[in-house]
């Protein structure tokens, strides 16, 4: 069984990076799989799920000296701390569905996507948008949850991740949810035929034709 893919998805806040990533994992089942983090925050009222979030569902749910002590170990791929909270992406759970041949998806902030690259060259990136920062703005508004200045924090983030777009591999315009999630497949079809996903393979044909 061929090793899976390591994927970075990225992209503002209003982008529609979870509209994407669970229809991508809804269609096309049997390829993908959605990285879980752990946090130390408690499980929040999910509107999307109308339940509570699930540990092992939806993120694993550690306390502050757990999550420490996993940090101690090297336990994360890459993590965060936001406010009073940490942020992480555990690694055995992710080499886990690797090994299995699944696709795993990170759906990652830009720093953390730059920890990530560094760490694991082989990673693919992708940087997900919409047609243009009017309809980012609109994206926001419509969401009905946030006031202005809350929104303007937003705005004001994304212009600040806008410089770390060149350092993906693909930029990712979500205007129409089908067609994006046909090219991210697409995206990562090609990126499993590249030669960095294929070292082994080629190493084989080197140590063959020495033979012959």
């Amino acid at each position: 069984m061929k090793r899976g893919l390591l994927i970075v998805l990225s992209g503002f806040s209003g982008s529609g990076k979870d509209t994407v990533i669970h229809r991508m994992i809804e269609k096309y089942k049997d390829c993908y799989s959605l990285s879980i983090s752990a946090t130390t925050r408690e499980p929040r009222f999910s509107s999307k799920t109308q339940k509570l979030e699930v540990d092992g569902e939806d993120y694993f749910f550690l306390s502050k000296d757990v999550f420490q002590q996993q940090i101690a170990k090297d336990c994360f791929i890459e993590y965060a701390q936001y406010g009073s909270h940490y942020y992480g992406t555990p690694k055995d759970y992710v080499f886990q569905k690797l090994d299995e041949g699944k696709n795993v998806i990170l759906e990652i902030e830009v720093q953390g996507a730059m920890q990530i690259k560094k760490m694991f060259p082989d990673t693919l990136l992708v940087f997900l948008t919409p047609p243009d920062a009017l309809t980012l703005l609109k994206r926001l508004r419509g969401r009905g949850s946030e006031t202005e200045d809350k929104i303007r924090v937003r705005m004001n983030a994304a212009q600040q991740e806008a410089n770390y777009i060149e350092q993906y591999h693909y930029l990712l315009v979500n205007d129409d949810l089908e067609a994006c999630v046909e090219e991210f497949h697409q995206i990562c079809q090609t990126w499993a035929h590249s030669t960095s996903q294929n070292k082994a393979l080629i190493e084989t044909f080197k140590q063959q034709l020495t033979l012959l």
